[in-house]
């Protein structure tokens, strides 16, 4: 028998959200996990007083486990360090960290001898099988998914090799979730839980600008399209998003197109920038990067964290539940 991820994590149902820089401040983290799933905080490239003050807000807003995204691979790796001390020196024992991507040794040894839960997101079975074998919660991110990818795999796919590699792990199916019946197949491949990312951008707690909630409760699965064109910022790296005048034409010049503020610093907005559009950026929001993964067909309206939460309870295993190998 192989515990569910609420067991691991400490929830009351097996559902996590996924970390978006921009997209999930504070707000929506806290809202995630007062509703008894696993927030989490985008952390992005937020180091020093900008981080302390998102990490204030997101330890005075919520008692329950929670999470911090960090990415290793778009900082460099002292700035990772400095993150991942902040993270453990500024927050009680229930803060669990998140990589995207896998870490060096050391922020492992680092992050297990604080007492920490660790999940790493991945998208091969090497990577998976690695991030297991260091004792994470292993996101198993499919090409389905939206934002940056990690590998091209499916996601049932994967979870299914991941899970005869490693057969006691807690793995976590991430990528084209929108739906419990979804949720379901993802469970059934071999899964211990589910990530969503898309669904959550849409909700009322969301920092998403109002355009981008409302082109992704529009969209279909073949309005998305992988590029790499959103590369400013974050290169090297394909990603889903929404196909935009942008995706349709990356031979337009990399000039400014908007402005941004993040945790009170101001910030100009290049075309191409892998910046997404939130409540305090202006300017042409249409050309802007939309991470949007093939669930937005199942996305409707502007629900509550806690009411899609409250959907898939239903068809994910609890806490205190097993699962049979």
């Amino acid at each position: 028998m192989r515990a569910t991820a609420a067991e691991v994590l400490g929830i009351e149902v097996s559902l996590l959200q996924s970390g978006m820089g921009g997209v999930a401040g504070p707000e929506l983290a806290c809202a995630v996990s007062n509703a008894g799933a696993a927030g989490c905080a985008g952390g992005y490239k937020l180091v020093g007083d900008q981080l302390s003050a998102m990490l204030a807000r997101l330890t005075s807003g919520t008692d329950r486990p929670v999470g911090v995204n960090l990415i290793p691979e778009v900082v460099g790796p002292d700035e990772l360090d400095q993150q991942v001390a902040q993270v453990l020196d500024e927050t009680p024992p229930q803060v669990h960290l998140s990589l995207f991507g896998l870490p060096g040794d050391a922020v492992f040894d680092r992050i297990a001898a604080a007492g920490r839960q660790l999940v790493v997101q991945v998208g091969t079975v090497d990577e998976g099988v690695r991030a297991a074998e260091r004792g994470a919660v292993v996101v198993v991110q499919g090409i389905e998914a939206g934002g940056h990818l990690l590998g091209e795999s499916s996601r049932d796919e994967l979870v299914a090799e991941l899970r005869e590699k490693v057969p006691a792990a807690c793995l976590v199916a991430a990528g084209g979730i929108g739906s419990p019946e979804e949720a379901g197949r993802a469970l059934a491949a071999g899964a211990d839980g589910v990530l969503l990312g898309t669904v959550f951008v849409a909700t009322r707690e969301s920092r998403a600008h109002a355009y981008f909630k409302e082109a992704i409760t529009a969209a279909d699965a073949v309005d998305t399209v992988i590029t790499d064109v959103y590369e400013i910022g974050w290169p090297g790296r394909r990603h889903r998003v929404l196909a935009t005048a942008v995706t349709s034409d990356p031979q337009q010049p990399a000039k400014f197109i908007g402005k941004t503020v993040v945790e009170g610093k101001p910030y100009l907005v290049p075309r191409f920038s892998s910046a997404v559009p939130t409540d305090a950026t202006s300017g042409r929001i249409e050309e802007m990067a939309m991470y949007c993964g093939l669930s937005c067909a199942a996305v409707s309206g502007e629900p509550t964290a806690a009411e899609v939460v409250a959907e898939f309870a239903r068809v994910l295993p609890p806490t205190g539940a097993e699962i049979e190998e």
